[in-house]
């Protein structure tokens, strides 16, 4: 295990692909001190990031210390390849994780993904403060080298993000749910409302706030989505068939007239959605976990995945390295109320950890 040593800060970054994400990713590292080299595939569009400022000079990444992969999931390995050819540390953020990951065991690679977008299409609509307040995914493996995952995180955190690790595999059956499918879904409405529209032209000037808020996502860009539907069949087919499954439950309480379990239906949903976890802004909120870690590959990812799956944030963390080279010491700091729980998963998984309060 490499130890993160110092927090070093702004240097020399990159970014492939100055879409809406490279964009924003370019404008918050340079709001951030970063020098941003970016390269794009279309000269216009790249021509058009040094214009809003979202670079400081086109051309192919040499000499950075880290680069943003934002192209389209189809080039994402070939990309960074050739973004790791350079000795730079390489992070992605493709909507996708398993068979990107897979294909790029190289230690100084970290799977990424900002769940942050808009309705803006290309660089057009970047914006630096679009990762603000943001949840980060990232999917370190057995491969990843620790201190490459401690630098991406500090980095993608100090652009306003909440950084959470998760298996590669289990983002893209999570990401199905709450993303892929969502966005589908909201393409099918979209799609529903709008095919009396010819007819009805009072239809769509008639849709309310619920609607607009359900569908925005449909005004995304669309070419990116027939790569991620590739990529992540699998987990997007099943998830689909549980919602179809549900779609079919409601339609028969609806028709039915079973007043109670629509009423039923609707308050656990309600409850749920106001249970959507939030993160603590105050210290006597937070707990340091100090987590002595082997030195054996894999470690780290242990730690950092088993804090995703069990949905606990970790709001910062430090790698402290042995001086005599066996192992070292993860310093977590997460929500008091989750600490416990924390602890006991590292117990159990045979981890000796031990928290304190800030």
């Amino acid at each position: 295990m490499t130890g993160s040593g110092p927090v070093s800060g702004p240097g020399r970054a990159g970014v492939v692909g100055t879409g809406l994400i490279g964009g924003s990713i370019g404008m918050a590292l340079r709001r951030r001190g970063w020098h941003v080299t970016g390269w794009d595939v279309d000269p216009g569009r790249l021509d058009r990031a040094g214009e809003l400022g979202a670079i400081d000079e086109a051309g192919r990444p040499a000499g950075a210390e880290i680069v943003f992969v934002a192209t389209p999931v189809s080039s994402v390995v070939d990309e960074a390849r050739l973004a790791l050819e350079s000795g730079a540390l390489v992070t992605d953020v493709a909507g996708v994780k398993e068979r990107i990951v897979g294909d790029l065991a190289d230690p100084r690679f970290v799977g990424g993904h900002p769940m942050a977008g808009s309705e803006q299409v290309g660089v057009e609509g970047a914006d630096p403060n679009l990762f603000e307040g943001s949840t980060w995914v990232l999917t370190p493996t057995q491969a990843t080298d620790a201190g490459a995952f401690t630098r991406v995180r500090d980095v993608v955190t100090s652009l306003g993000a909440h950084a959470v690790a998760v298996s590669p595999s289990d983002h893209d059956l999570l990401v199905a749910v709450v993303s892929h499918v969502p966005h589908l879904t909201a393409a099918a409405l979209m799609t529903l409302a709008a095919e009396g529209a010819d007819e009805h032209a009072a239809l769509l000037r008639m849709a309310a706030g619920g609607f607009r808020d359900m569908t925005r996502i449909a005004a995304g860009h669309p070419a990116i989505w027939p790569d991620i539907c590739a990529a992540n069949r699998g987990a997007i087919v099943s998830t689909l068939d549980r919602l179809i499954d549900s779609l079919s439950s409601v339609r028969k309480l609806v028709d039915s007239e079973d007043r109670d379990g629509i009423l039923a239906l609707l308050q656990s949903a309600h409850v749920a959605r106001r249970n959507l976890p939030v993160r603590p802004v105050r210290p006597e909120d937070l707990v340091e976990l100090r987590v002595p870690i082997p030195d054996r590959p894999g470690a780290l990812a242990e730690v950092t995945t088993l804090a995703g799956e069990l949905g606990v944030n970790i709001e910062d963390l430090t790698i402290a390295h042995s001086p005599e080279g066996a192992g070292g010491t993860m310093l977590m700091v997460v929500d008091a109320r989750s600490a416990d729980l924390m602890r006991g998963a590292l117990l159990a998984r045979g981890f000796r950890p031990s928290s304190q309060p800030l």
